[in-house]
């Protein structure tokens, strides 16, 4: 496989943006309503699929391609995506038969995935496959790799010090929304209410952005969802966009909240084209953000905590968590 290298300026286009795939549990009314709102919208990539949990099939792997072609005809380039937790049976045959699209490009978050496409068209290293580093970055470019998601954790110098980054890879950072902390084979939604994972009366409909976790003090810490953990804080690099792209990336990416999606992606898009200032973008973004923000990660800090502008401060709370979980109320 033949590698080039980006040279000193990175701007070789304008930053993209990608809307990641809605991590919770919806009717298929409300998932096939809330990407309708979005064909027209000011986005360029969007993933689709379930990559949380096998047992949330609202809507069919045929459902999920019509959404797809509907997102094509408008223009964009439209990614399928997989589980990072890949754990039955029925999962490997769901696996299968998205790798085995051919029609769209495919997320692989495990690296059983990436051996299934490997060899038959290029795919998408999903952030759960955990690349930190150049060495294997250039494995999986070997294997189809065309596009890096980075790693929650990894910030501005931890890509800097991976500089020159290969030409024919895109990096995709993270850019907005609840981050993706972890994922467990046990169901914290289902164990929440008394039930097993395998009869859990999808439980997840009843927190269509999931159920919040608190310290014993009732400060917000962490959200549950399913067999996931996110942040309880909104990651936002809306006011680094511009830094974002001299470290390499080419595309941000947004994850779905339930309500303003369409108005996030419109801000974030009117900042990377020039058209508003960020600090101007900002005002507006704190109006309908569901919580919180944070930026940590990016600055090399503690991914809760927020490194930004004046105008952002009296909205944050930096103080780090002191007090218990309420692990009970799993």
């Amino acid at each position: 496989m033949h590698i080039t290298v980006r040279g000193n300026s990175f701007g070789r286009n304008a930053l993209k943006l990608a809307l990641a795939p809605v991590p919770y549990h919806w009717t298929k009314d409300e998932v096939f309503g809330f990407y309708s709102n979005l064909f027209e919208a000011p986005v360029d990539i969007v993933y689709l699929g379930e990559s949380v949990c096998v047992k949330r099939q609202a809507l069919s792997f045929n459902d999920w391609q019509k959404l797809g072609r509907h997102f094509r005809k408008s223009g964009k380039e439209v990614v399928m995506t997989t589980q990072a937790l890949v754990e039955s049976d029925a999962d490997l045959k769901i696996l299968q038969k998205i790798v085995a699209n051919n029609e769209f490009a495919v997320e692989a978050n495990d690296m059983g995935t990436v051996e299934l496409l490997k060899g038959q068209s290029s795919f998408v290293a999903g952030m759960h496959l955990n690349i930190y580093n150049t060495e294997a970055l250039t494995f999986l470019m070997g294997q189809g790799a065309k596009r890096w998601v980075v790693p929650l954790e990894m910030g501005r110098a931890d890509l800097e010090q991976m500089q020159p980054l290969p030409d024919n890879i895109q990096v995709e950072i993270f850019g907005y929304g609840r981050m993706q902390l972890g994922l467990s084979a046990r169901c914290f939604t289902a164990r929440h209410s008394n039930l097993s994972k395998d009869d859990c009366h999808f439980e997840c409909l009843k927190y269509p952005e999931g159920l919040p976790l608190k310290t014993m003090d009732g400060t917000g810490f962490l959200v549950v969802n399913g067999t996931q953990v996110l942040s309880e804080r909104i990651c936002s690099l809306l006011h680094e966009l511009p830094e974002l792209k001299k470290t390499g990336a080419d595309i941000v990416r947004i994850a779905p909240q339930r309500e303003n999606t369409r108005e996030i992606i419109r801000l974030f898009a009117e900042v990377a084209n020039g058209s508003k200032l960020p600090q101007d973008a900002e005002s507006e973004l704190l109006k309908i953000m569901p919580g919180v923000s944070c930026n940590g990660f990016w600055h090399q800090q503690p991914g809760m905590l927020y490194t930004g502008k004046a105008g952002f401060k009296k909205h944050q709370s930096n103080e780090l968590y002191s007090c218990p979980v309420k692990i009970a109320e799993i």
